[in-house]
């Protein structure tokens, strides 16, 4: 009895939970044309240093006495006194000297290194400053941008946006940092994300990719681009590989009686289908586009990582740790924010993010896809513990 007392509590959730979600559907669809307006985003810039200093001193807070966390305030402030000095000078000197020749983003200018250099250049030791980084004490900038990726690599939009909004500032001796995530997807549109880090590399601009869990087929593309790479130990690189796969439908089709028709002009227009019948010609040039993808890939990774055998590495296999240094598919361990905060001591850290302005109509629909997903992890979370209780 107690069981189904509580399997009714149960099923009374899930009928409220699909009449909720039938009403916000009902919503959208309703307001679907809003749905489709395009709302003009805006960038927001975080800088990573003064949130780093705040968590620090939250916790000095916590674990010193009064009296020495009070010298510490007033040591800061001096020190903070002195740094405006100094920079008040540069900034006067620099005025000084403005007639003397012109000034400004000497990246525009700057010639991208071959690649061959720049990728000798990275596999220099990690406490070594890198030659193509302004050194400490001398304005360094490094602009993070984070990249989140799915199957259709749908942060290519606000990446699109981010790059172009720091390539408009960025000068030689800055750097760039994607911390990156993705298993890979759509080639088209992960070769789109991949060119629009190379527009970093064409301006001149130190770029580094960091891998915190995994940058698998199109991540990987992406990442390749970079003049130094940086993983996790257990962070997945590589997969440098092409698939396709998709079920067919024609034999389950001719059992019920259902005629599929399918017209082209074009001997190739389509190769192969989900319902009708594919044949020997179509797998085969299937397959070739694959063959053909796959060298593009092979090829496009040589070109920026040289030092990389290729055929050896380009087999649809991940790779880990320092296996994946060995191979060549990364210059370095270490997570992103380790490399961050050992940063933070001697560049300004800048956060780039594109934030999207959405409508009323478009919120609740990305609420409802989060109650969805919640709703689902759930529910497949209590059967699995009923199912255990059962056994």
């Amino acid at each position: 009895m107690e069981f189904l007392s509580e399997y009714g509590l149960f099923l009374a959730k899930v009928i409220t939970i699909v009449v909720a979600l039938l009403v916000i559907i009902g919503f959208i669809v309703a307001n679907r044309a809003q749905l489709k307006e395009h709302v003009q985003g805006h960038i927001s810039v975080t800088h990573l240093n003064d949130r780093y200093d705040q968590m620090k001193e939250a916790l000095l807070h916590a674990v010193l006495d009064k009296h020495a966390f009070s010298q510490r305030k007033k040591q800061l402030a001096r020190e903070h006194k002195a740094r405006e000095k100094e920079l008040a000078k540069k900034h006067k000197a620099a005025r000084k000297g403005k007639g003397a020749g012109p000034e400004g983003h000497e990246g525009r200018d700057t010639p991208v290194p071959e690649q061959g250099e720049a990728d000798a250049e990275a596999g220099e030791g990690e406490g070594t400053p890198h030659p193509r980084l302004k050194p400490k004490g001398e304005d360094a900038r490094v602009f993070v941008v984070h990249f989140d990726g799915d199957i259709k690599a749908s942060a290519l939009s606000s990446l699109r946006e981010e790059i172009t909004a720091i390539l408009q500032v960025a000068e030689s001796g800055d750097e760039v940092l994607v911390v990156l995530e993705s298993p890979g997807g759509m080639v088209a549109n992960y070769g789109l994300a991949a060119s629009q880090l190379a527009r970093v590399r064409a301006a001149g601009i130190f770029l580094t990719i960091a891998v915190d869990k995994v940058a698998a087929s199109g991540g990987y593309m992406m990442a390749c681009v970079a003049d130094r790479i940086i993983a996790a130990p257990f962070a997945m690189v590589g997969s440098i590989g092409v698939l396709a796969q998709l079920p067919n439908f024609n034999r389950l089709l001719k059992r019920h009686d259902v005629d599929y028709e399918l017209f082209t002009a074009g001997e190739f227009k389509r190769t192969v289908t989900m319902f009708g019948e594919n044949t020997p010609e179509g797998r085969e040039k299937f397959q070739s586009d694959l063959e053909e993808i796959h060298a593009l890939f092979q090829h496009f990774v040589g070109e920026y990582r040289p030092q990389l055998d290729v055929n050896r590495v380009a087999t649809g296999e991940v790779w880990f740790g320092q296996r994946a240094i060995d191979l060549g598919l990364v210059d370095a361990l270490k997570t992103s924010d380790e490399y961050l905060t050992s940063r933070a001591g001697e560049a300004a850290l800048y956060q780039v993010e594109y934030k999207e302005k959405t409508n009323i109509a478009k919120r609740i629909g990305l609420a409802a896809q989060s109650g969805i997903e919640s709703a689902l992890m759930r529910l497949l979370s209590r059967l699995a513990a009923w199912r255990h209780q059962a056994q």
